[in-house]
């Protein structure tokens, strides 16, 4: 008699936990795109199980409710329990600023490759963040870091006025201030608890640009646009003025120093978000009009739907390019396909009557180009606005005339 044996190869899934995969909503995309890669997908988050979209909870095999995400110690239990019963974790990641220190930690308590603890300084510290620039060969304006009026002194003699201070470890605008003079300078350490450590920097005359890329294992960008933010944000979050951007393509020069940037940085396999100033006119003691400055990076998506954006703009799918980036595929971009501009404008609840034409009367006048609209999260809507309307455009010509019309007021 003789026995046959036959080699079975058994293929093991990749597990991939998702950090708060419920916020924002529209994130359920990557865990489908995750998925559809073949991956293990499991989340971890602070809603309860039956508060969780269809959406989300169809993708993912398994979700841990985790109340107190605060808790590292919980957030630790979780990824224990993922780990004893389905083995081990090959990535973790929230996409999710708020998250960026917790993931770092589960990766190196559970030995998981990505960011680590050490690597946090230059990614959290906006003055760290400037020697990674200049690294990068990208200007940067003039900076102090302080926590006391004598230590900021000096470098108010030596550039003066105006000046903007923000904390040096912070998300968007929260607590960022304009230092027009000597009065609100006063103002500013009226408040100040002395503990926090701020960056000051020269006041920039120019429009924020952002760098939104997904990054391969080798630190090299397979997909890139770009936003511009012709609105100060510090203005946003106070509430003074009405928000809107725009996804346009990159263009050469910003797509040099952003990938000399993403080497500096050493980043690999990431979705990023990196910020420039496009200068206004020309400056002493930075540069020409023109000229980029490197303003910081985020190595997470951009914030609320800029991902959307991106979509309608690029005529792409950047959750399913991310899976197939974190699942080391073979990706090939369609380099002929169609692209638009992309354009996102709010208002304020508390403004609503200030309007020439309501919501509704915007979404049927326009509604072959609106793509997405909606009521912010109250969570977003203080840098953002709360009624937002996304809308594809062939040009920016276009663009600009949906985004006047939508602010035009009575």
């Amino acid at each position: 008699m003789t026995i046959k044996y036959v080699k079975l190869a058994i293929v093991m899934k990749k597990n991939f936990i998702l950090v708060s995969p419920h916020f924002p909503d529209i994130y359920y995309k990557f865990a489908k795109a995750l998925k559809e890669q073949g991956f293990n997908v499991l989340g971890v988050g602070n809603a309860p199980y039956h508060e969780l979209k269809e959406e989300l909870s169809s993708n993912l095999t398994e979700y841990y409710y985790c109340p107190n995400m605060e808790s590292y110690e919980d957030l630790y239990k979780a990824v224990a329990f993922f780990a004893f019963k389905y083995g081990k974790i090959s990535f973790i990641e929230s996409n999710n600023e708020h998250w960026l220190m917790s993931d770092a930690k589960l990766r190196e308590d559970f030995n998981i490759p990505g960011l680590k603890p050490e690597d946090m300084g230059f990614i959290k510290n906006k003055s760290l963040m400037k020697r990674k620039y200049k690294l990068a060969g990208v200007k940067t304006t003039p900076y102090v870091v302080f926590t006391t009026k004598e230590e900021l002194l000096p470098f108010i003699e030596k550039y003066g006025y105006p000046l903007f201070i923000k904390p040096d470890i912070g998300v968007g605008a929260s607590n960022s201030y304009k230092i027009e003079n000597e009065g609100d300078f006063a103002r500013f350490f009226t408040n100040y608890d002395f503990k926090t450590p701020y960056i000051c920097e020269c006041f920039v005359d120019g429009k924020i640009v952002s760098y939104d890329a997904i990054v391969d294992a080798n630190s090299n960008v397979i997909f890139a646009t770009t936003h511009e933010f012709p609105v100060p944000n510090h203005l946003i979050s106070l509430g003074l003025v009405d928000d809107y951007y725009y996804s346009i393509p990159v263009d050469d020069d910003l797509n040099k120093l952003a990938k000399n940037t993403i080497k500096a940085f050493e980043v690999k396999k990431r979705f990023v978000h990196l910020e420039f100033f496009k200068l206004n006119n020309d400056n002493s003691l930075i540069g020409k009009k023109g000229e980029y400055i490197g303003l910081e990076v985020n190595m997470r998506p951009a914030g609320a739907y800029t991902p959307e954006m991106i979509n309608i703009g690029s005529n792409i799918d950047v959750y399913s390019l991310y899976a197939q980036m974190m699942n080391d595929s073979s990706i090939t971009l369609d380099n002929e396909r169609e692209q638009y501009i992309c354009l996102e404008v709010t208002r304020r609840k508390e403004m609503i009557d200030k309007y020439l034409l309501t919501n509704n009367e915007i979404l049927n006048k326009y509604n072959s180009l609106i793509i997405l609209s909606g009521l912010y999260p109250e969570i977003l809507a203080e840098g953002m606005g709360d009624y937002y309307f996304i809308g594809r455009f062939k040009n920016i010509e276009e663009a600009f005339e949906f985004k006047d019309k939508v602010l035009e007021t009575k």
